[in-house]
């Protein structure tokens, strides 16, 4: 017996593509700004880092970090239920909860940790999760860790998450059910239509979480994501988020006015078992989210670089995202002309994300390209650029 007898099939796949293409893994030899950094010894622009405002680089951020290690050193070396809740853990919870005027917060050391450590103790076994289908693997993972039953429904399909919920309140009245979805879709940067999901959500008296990570900072006139928006973040029950897109740090985080959300700080294993977040990416993360209520010019920023990009594509004709977003999802039947493509804009100087199956949503092979408000209008128009020696057109 060979405990890697299981990767046989990947291996394959792996060794096809390091002949074909010579392999697809990036090194990021040296960072130069939020949109420039050194890949295979040749300067690139970088549109594919979810560094939405840009802010990685700002010296507001990178003096708080800085001061935090001065004043805490590099890291807690304990979990939050042991030696590693800090003053400043404290202070962040109470300013993301003023940030969206829910009345409790949790932070966790990661985005992944925040759905992991909430979707495997807010619901279990006696309870029901309807999450979207294309919801981020954190959610579905939460899920599994927590063993409740896990149905799905097609990706943004009001209809279909109708159909299903009066079923199973036609059959299990009495259980707790919570829907699951995301504001900004990761893969395709598509919206939720979340103000008809709340409808439903109310008509069936379930519950409902939204993984704002991608839309904090881009959705929403003051920064809060896609509730704020569709003006339903009252209606919301639970918001998780990360640091690690916006707010240019990493972390992440569930907000919330119910008061039993506190409970989870005792029952939630990802939440008591995992050291808590260094001083540093504390600071930044807190910097971060005042600098989005102090310079709503980088949002505007954002959104001008990302119709520019999804505007130009789409003249060229490449098959994209349903709609306009800092994410800009190129579309490619064939997985072979996608990595084609990838290699030839690295060439080209422009590092896009490479999502081949199956983590993309309907089988298809996706190059991703992520807009910041840091990028120079020049910079939109040299990855235009080299999109175009590609062009289907």
């Amino acid at each position: 017996m060979n405990i890697f007898a299981k990767f046989t099939k990947l291996a394959a796949e792996l060794e096809k593509v390091k002949t074909a293409f010579g392999g697809i893994n990036v090194v990021v030899e040296k960072i130069l700004s939020p949109t420039e950094a050194i890949v295979n010894g040749k300067q690139v622009i970088l549109a594919g880092t979810n560094n939405y405002l840009g802010l990685t680089f700002d010296p507001a951020c990178i003096e708080a970090a800085c001061q935090a290690i001065k004043e805490e050193g590099t890291g807690t070396t304990g979990s939050r239920m042991a030696n590693g809740t800090y003053q400043s853990h404290l202070i962040l919870e109470k300013e993301l909860s003023d940030f969206f005027g829910k009345a409790h917060t949790i932070v966790f050391t990661t985005g992944y940790a925040a759905n992991l450590g909430v979707l495997s103790t807010l619901v279990g076994r006696d309870d029901i999760v309807l999450l979207d289908a294309d919801c981020h693997a954190s959610i579905y993972d939460g899920t599994r860790l927590g063993g409740v039953p896990v149905y799905r429904f097609r990706h943004n399909d009001v209809e279909d998450l109708e159909k299903k919920l009066k079923r199973l309140r036609g059959k299990q009245p009495q259980d707790n059910i919570l829907i699951v979805i995301e504001g900004l879709y990761s893969m395709l940067g598509d919206r939720a239509p979340l103000r008809a999901l709340v409808e439903v959500k109310e008509k069936y008296e379930a519950y409902l979480l939204i993984d704002e990570a991608h839309s904090l900072g881009v959705l929403g006139e003051n920064g809060r994501g896609l509730a704020e928006e569709a003006g339903v973040e009252d209606k919301v029950d639970f918001i998780v988020g990360t640091f690690s897109k916006s707010l240019a740090s990493i972390g992440g985080y569930c907000t919330s006015d119910y008061k039993e959300l506190e409970l989870l700080r005792y029952a939630s294993r990802p939440y008591v078992f995992t050291a808590s977040l260094s001083p540093a990416n504390i600071a930044a993360a807190r910097t971060a989210l005042r600098l989005i209520r102090e310079r709503p010019e980088l949002k505007e920023r954002l959104w001008k670089n990302a119709y520019q990009l999804y505007g130009n594509l789409k003249e060229m004709g490449f098959e994209l995202g349903p709609e306009p977003s800092p994410i800009v999802a190129v579309r490619f039947k064939e997985p072979a002309r996608a990595l084609t493509v990838w290699k030839g804009l690295l060439e080209k100087g422009v590092y896009v994300n490479m999502v081949l199956p199956p983590a993309t949503p309907d089988g298809s092979a996706l190059l991703r390209a992520s807009v910041s408000a840091a990028h120079k209008p020049e910079q939109i128009e040299a990855i235009s650029e080299a999109f175009s020696a590609f062009s289907p057109a």
